[in-house]
């Protein structure tokens, strides 16, 4: 055997012994694992965005005159499970007197005589405020929708148009004057 075999083999053992030593030398060394508990809350919200702000009406004696211009509705939800539905109302805060003037004397048009309609909600067609709904005064609402809440819309968001008019009919001796009042649009969770 050759002198520089001889030297390989003598020396293999000492390579051998000295990767081995560097491998473990080099190895992981591992703490022990610390932990943190999380705890994460999304809380409950409903909120409603209504545009525009005012709506007018060319009132007509005798007879129906429509808003002009469809209330827009976004409504944005996040519900617990335990909610079964989500509410949308419109309301005022009086079945005989949703718009008045200021008088003397105080001349009313009741909320019977105004209509809304929400093509993508619950009035298809125009329907009186004389409900009675889950916000609002009594007989002076009108339902918009109801969601039926399930494990797929818990979170969600939806944009509607309501128009209103004014339907005079009953009372074709209204007095002439600026008639004023406030609806009302409200959701609620149940």
């Amino acid at each position: 055997m050759d002198t520089r075999r001889k030297m390989y083999l003598r020396a293999l053992p000492l390579v051998a012994l000295l990767f081995g030593y560097t491998a473990r030398s080099l190895g992981q060394l591992n703490s022990s694992a610390g932990s943190v508990a999380l705890t994460a809350t999304l809380g409950e919200s409903i909120t409603l965005a209504v545009t525009p702000g005012t709506m007018t009406f060319a009132l007509v004696a005798g007879g129906i005159a429509t808003g002009n211009t469809p209330i827009s509705i976004t409504s944005t939800w996040v519900l617990a499970a335990s909610r079964a539905n989500l509410v949308l109302d419109a309301y005022f805060s009086s079945a005989t007197a949703a718009l008045s003037t200021s008088g003397p004397p105080v001349v009313n048009i009741p909320s019977s005589e105004v209509l809304g309609q929400m093509t993508t909600g619950t009035p298809t067609s125009y329907t009186a405020f004389t409900q009675t709904g889950v916000v609002g005064a009594s007989g002076a609402g009108l339902a918009l929708f109801t969601v039926s809440l399930n494990s797929s819309n818990r979170a969600g968001t939806r944009t509607d148009n309501l128009s209103l008019e004014i339907d005079l009919s009953s009372q074709p001796q209204l007095a002439a004057g600026v008639y004023t009042g406030t609806v009302y649009i409200q959701a609620q969770a149940l």
